[in-house]
């Protein structure tokens, strides 16, 4: 089910800077969250497992059913909108895992991929959205006029921005230290800017949803790409210094000027 991965010398590097004891394993099939029986056979290759839990009063009562089985006690490694590689602590020692997906995807911009997750681990924040918002995830969900699913995929974009905020300032230096990440980080943001500069006409025309165009705006952040209203919110230091208080505001004062 896992086989460890071979890291180029550039992703040996990132590792060692930021997440040293980091283990990195390709999965042998896709998934978004991973099978019970499959989680339990990481235990196969890691020291220890140790599963995150969290208050069930932070989850609402409609949430999605992997939201709560996340706050609770069973291991749960992956969640939907993780992307192509997921990492967690809830391993000793901490873990990257690979998923097929990225067949056929330009090498070094997987590369990128494993090398963001260690800068992410390296943060040593929250795997999760859930223990990023905490309690206040309660908040959101009620002022979002919105299902709850799509009120997830928010959070879970409001979240991903958040850790482009911190991790873009370290990619911006790998131009002279690890070039070849530098330009698929470069690349990836270059592909991303139509697209982003073109989500307020198609939300207006509802060629796209809200939820789907926060998603793609909170993911380019981490690119440095010019972002318009109201994402362009998200794109300043006070997001970064305050967090998910400032998320949740955020959304409040955006949802309410979409309903005017």
């Amino acid at each position: 089910m896992f086989e460890a991965r071979e890291l180029s010398a550039p992703l040996e590097a990132v590792r060692e800077e930021h997440a040293p004891e980091t283990q990195v394993f390709d999965c042998e099939r896709d998934f978004e969250t991973l099978p019970p029986e499959a989680a339990e056979d990481l235990g196969l290759v890691v020291d220890s497992l140790e599963p995150a839990t969290y208050p069930s009063s932070w989850v609402p009562e409609d949430a999605p059913a992997l939201l709560s089985r996340y706050a609770g006690s069973e291991f749960t490694i992956g969640m939907p909108g993780d992307g192509s590689v997921v990492w967690t602590r809830q391993t000793e020692p901490p873990l990257v895992i690979v998923k097929p997906r990225v067949q056929g995807s330009p090498e070094s911009f997987v590369d990128f991929l494993v090398a963001e997750a260690f800068v992410q681990l390296g943060l040593e924040v929250p795997e999760q959205f859930l223990g990023f918002f905490e309690d206040g995830y309660r908040e959101l969900n009620e002022s979002a006029p919105l299902d709850p699913t799509s009120t997830y995929q928010i959070a879970a974009a409001l979240y991903d921005a958040w850790l482009g905020l911190q991790t873009r300032a370290v990619f911006a230096t790998w131009h002279d230290t690890h070039p070849d990440l530098a330009d698929a980080w470069q690349d990836a943001g270059d592909r991303l800017e139509g697209r982003v500069s073109s989500l307020p006409g198609e939300v207006a025309r509802g060629e796209t949803d809200f939820a789907d165009a926060t998603e793609l705006a909170c993911a380019a952040i981490k690119h440095a790409i010019e972002l318009p209203a109201p994402f362009a919110a998200l794109d300043t230091e006070a997001y970064r210094d305050h967090g998910s208080e400032y998320a949740i505001r955020w959304a409040e004062k955006t949802f309410e000027s979409l309903e005017e």
